[in-house]
């Protein structure tokens, strides 16, 4: 079960993200019934959830929280359904991103979105290997799904 909760004035497409989510999940095999929050905040509440969670000032872009630490399956064993956990992304963060990147906010979010659930399976990228992988993974995995939406 995927949920899409925008808290802000920022107008969202929560389906394209509910869509994205399901997308993602099954790709990476996971089970469906895998319960996962998407929630959009301002500002204020980013900060604070910055704050509180990485001890750094400021809001950021996209913030996960993962619950029952599920990893990506295999087409033969997927991972069995369980609480994923929660994905927080900012919308005017996400904005002023995707100036300096040269594409839409829309875009950008999708791109985020997809960048959290990867962290909720597993994937970093502190270490410039990880960063690698989980960047081409996210790359493939947006690029197809946004291929696959015509």
């Amino acid at each position: 079960m995927i949920d899409v909760n925008n808290e802000t004035d920022y107008e969202v497409d929560e389906i394209e993200f509910s869509e994205l989510a399901t997308y993602v999940l099954r790709e990476m095999h996971v089970a469906d019934g895998a319960e996962l929050a998407i929630m959009f905040v301002d500002e204020p509440a980013m900060e604070q959830l910055h704050i509180q969670w990485m001890d750094e000032p400021g809001p950021t872009d996209v913030l996960s929280f993962p619950m029952d630490e599920l990893r990506p399956g295999t087409p033969d064993e997927p991972t069995p359904a369980g609480l994923l956990g929660d994905i927080v992304v900012c919308p005017t963060v996400a904005e002023r991103q995707a100036v300096t990147a040269g594409h839409s906010p829309a875009e950008e979010m999708l791109l985020l979105t997809t960048h959290g659930i990867l962290h909720l399976l597993g994937y970093d990228h502190v270490e410039p290997e990880e960063e690698k992988e989980m960047f081409a993974l996210q790359r493939r995995l947006l690029l197809t799904f946004l291929a696959e939406r015509g």
